[in-house]
């Protein structure tokens, strides 16, 4: 019988501050404007002040030793910022980030002529084996609408205390374990209805099961591991680098920032296991905002990047909050959708500007986790889009 580590108190803690994800020494920040005495300014957008802001947060910031940020529209990076001891390479474990691209390999199987997928059918389509969440979709699993209890339940998903994957019961999705199997991970997730279940569509709650249950549904439908499928649909097209997913929750702060370092691949955590670079982030907000292209490549219709936009999470009776799929609706920025993550990552696009960007954080521990998400949308999304308009 294989033992196993328990999962900590530090991952109940990490996970948790998915729910509300709405420093060290300073260096001068790098960019990508190419400016110096001997050469003109550039012409566009001078996000000098947005850099500034960004030096004042790690600055005044005793836990994050570095940050950097990357800016998009249609054609290509507009500028890039890196402060601290960060470099253009860093990479970066993602969290919740990873949201928006698990959805767009969700999106872009369904839109492949070769593969039998519809996130609009109950997951009991492609699976072998029935249970009490089998008759929800994938659609209502991405968007936090299937009635499954998200994060906030995260304490009654499972005790880590036992050797066998039965005892983990939800928490197989958090393990990096050899002996804990996706596929078998997926099934239990299935058949085992936790506490204040509800009918689907009834109920916003976000994270947690339905998004293991949703990766697993997509990669049986199309007979491949979610990393082959993310890929194929991602990785290929776009010509990522480093871009994939793994399990780190166990041990975050195991992740040295090498790629080969990454934990659990063999049972990726859908909703919140992938790692990113700048450069590769920034390809894929590209897509959002060139109508569905990585260069010649097309990744997605436009059909399918405006269903992600789709307000599904605000119309429900119970705990309505605006969601699409992937995407946090901000009602109080229109036009501007945003998906951060409880290590510090944040990604965002503004369709009325066209302009998207990713903000990367590599400090894994939990201490003022929610601050770089705070910072960058409350006040670094607001000076962006203010250094856009007063150069239009």
């Amino acid at each position: 019988m294989l033992a196993h580590r328990p999962v900590s108190h530090y991952l109940i803690i990490l996970l948790t501050t998915l729910l509300c994800a709405c420093g060290g020494g300073s260096t001068s920040p790098t960019t990508n404007n190419g400016s110096s005495d001997s050469t003109p300014p550039p012409s566009g957008p001078d996000f000098s002040e947005v850099d500034a802001s960004f030096q004042s947060f790690i600055d005044g910031n005793d836990v994050f030793d570095g940050i950097s940020y990357v800016l998009v529209d249609a054609s290509g990076v507009l500028h890039q910022g890196i402060f601290g001891d960060h470099t253009a390479n860093t990479v970066v474990l993602l969290a919740s980030t990873s949201k928006v691209p698990a959805v767009m390999t969700m999106m872009a199987l369904q839109e492949d002529p070769n593969v039998n997928f519809s996130i609009s059918e109950p997951v009991s389509t492609y699976l072998s084996y029935d249970g009490p969440y089998a008759d929800r979709t994938v659609e209502q699993m991405v968007s936090n609408t299937s009635g499954i209890p998200g994060l906030r339940l995260l304490a009654q998903y499972g005790s880590p205390t036992g050797p066998t994957l039965e005892d983990f019961n939800h928490l197989c999705q958090f393990s990096s374990q050899a002996f804990v199997n996706f596929e078998i991970c997926g099934q239990t997730l299935v058949q085992n209805e936790l506490p204040t279940s509800q009918p689907a569509g009834s109920v916003f709650d976000y994270g947690g099961s339905q998004w293991q249950i949703a990766g697993v549904t997509a990669s049986t439908a199309a007979n491949a591991t979610w990393n082959q499928l993310v890929d194929q649909y991602l990785g290929t097209p776009c010509d990522l680098e480093v871009f994939t997913f793994g399990n780190p929750w166990e041990n975050p702060q195991g992740f040295t920032g090498s790629p080969d370092s990454l934990a659990g691949t063999s049972n990726p955590n859908i909703e919140g296991g992938a790692i990113t670079n700048l450069a590769d982030y920034a390809k894929l907000l590209q897509v959002h905002l060139n109508g569905g292209f990585c260069g010649d490549n097309r990744v997605l219709s436009e059909d399918a990047i405006l269903s992600m936009q789709m307000d599904r999470g605000g119309v429900v009776a119970t705990n309505p909050n605006p969601y699409g799929m992937g995407w946090r609706i901000r009602t109080d920025n229109p036009g501007v959708f945003t998906d951060p993550g409880a290590f510090g990552a944040v990604s965002f696009i503004d369709i009325n500007r066209g302009i998207g960007g990713f903000m990367a954080i590599d400090d894994y521990s939990d201490r003022d986790a929610g601050a770089p998400p705070q910072f960058f949308i409350g006040q670094a999304i607001p000076a962006i889009q203010a250094a856009f308009d007063a150069a239009q």
